[in-house]
């Protein structure tokens, strides 16, 4: 004959999980009944309701107990970010930035090309923190340059901006941090020589910023871009350094020709490994030619060619 059946079920009374709440006539200190000890931490009072589990019933020995705690205040509801282990060393990209990050998946992400998510099913590529980072760098040299420029004028301002964050000088800093080397690529695009591509480099670049910003905030960002990027800013304040030689050459060409520059471009090769070949006319005519992984660096290379060309022929001066 089968047992007696265990007896209905009854959720626990609130002087049951707490004697404090027990007939005011209770002396302080009073033990509540065994049965009504429960597996909480602090008697939550959020918790009333949750009905007491008999000795009977409870975990077998060895098997871990469930502990409801409380969330800490001001969380939010958020999901904690992983942070890096205490004993886990920085890694060497790292340690050439000056930053160790507390949440390693944000640059892993930033150095996360598409084509290696492509090929190995990746969730996130670099293109959303490419966004952010080249928006943080505008706002940290545009500042810097506003601060410490005083003599120059709005035009002059927005060609060293522009400067500072155009593909060869976002490259040449990838190049003096190696960032090509870590890099995560697909195999084709490794194969090709992503790690050395000008517009690969310049995009993780600014990933890598985005990074920094998200992690450590404004001020340890714009510490790091001031360190890489003041000795540039001031060397192309001097009339050194690189230029934005397709905003030059249409200045020049509206004014002394009244014609804007045409580019017309041309590429070559597979998907991943394609050449860039551009020409610029200026009325009809062919002023300069370019070459490049990238149909930007192919024109900018067309224009430097046209400029100074055009300086030779009528002795225009050097400029911002």
């Amino acid at each position: 004959m089968v047992g007696p059946f265990p007896p209905p079920f009854r959720p626990a009374r609130r002087e049951e999980l707490n004697p404090r709440h027990a007939h005011p006539q209770a002396k302080e200190g009073t033990r509540a009944h065994p049965a009504a000890r429960v597996a909480v931490e602090g008697y939550a009072t959020d918790l009333l309701g949750v009905p007491t589990v008999p000795s009977a019933e409870a975990s077998a020995p060895g098997l871990p107990e469930l502990w409801v705690l409380r969330r800490a205040p001001g969380d939010r509801g958020r999901v904690g970010l992983p942070r890096r282990p205490v004993t886990e060393e920085p890694s060497s990209l790292e340690e050439t930035l000056g930053v160790a990050f507390r949440d390693e998946s944000l640059l892993q992400a930033a150095l996360t090309h598409r084509s290696f998510a492509f090929e190995h099913g990746a969730p996130v590529t670099n293109e959303r923190l490419e966004f952010l980072g080249d928006a943080v760098l505008g706002l940290v040299v545009t500042d810097l340059a506003f601060r410490r420029f005083p003599e120059l004028s709005e035009g002059e301002l927005a060609k060293l901006r522009a400067a500072m964050g155009n593909m060869t000088t976002l490259a040449e800093v990838a190049g003096q941090l190696s960032v090509g080397e870590a890099i995560k690529l697909g195999r084709g695009e490794g194969l090709s020589g992503g790690r050395a591509k000008a517009s690969i480099l310049a995009d993780a670049m600014e990933a890598i910023f985005g990074a920094v910003y998200l992690d450590q905030g404004l001020e340890v960002c714009s510490t790091l871009l001031e360190r890489l990027f003041w000795p540039r800013m001031d060397a192309y304040a001097r009339g050194e350094g690189d230029r934005d030689y397709k905003t030059i050459l249409q200045e020049v060409a509206a004014q002394d020709l009244e014609r804007l520059p045409e580019y017309r471009v041309e590429e070559r090769g597979p998907d991943h490994q394609k050449e860039f070949t551009a020409t610029v006319y200026l009325s009809g005519v062919e002023y300069g030619r370019g070459t490049g992984r990238s149909k930007k660096e192919a024109e900018q290379g067309a224009a430097r060619q046209a400029y100074q060309r055009l300086r030779d022929s009528a002795g225009i001066a050097e400029g911002m």
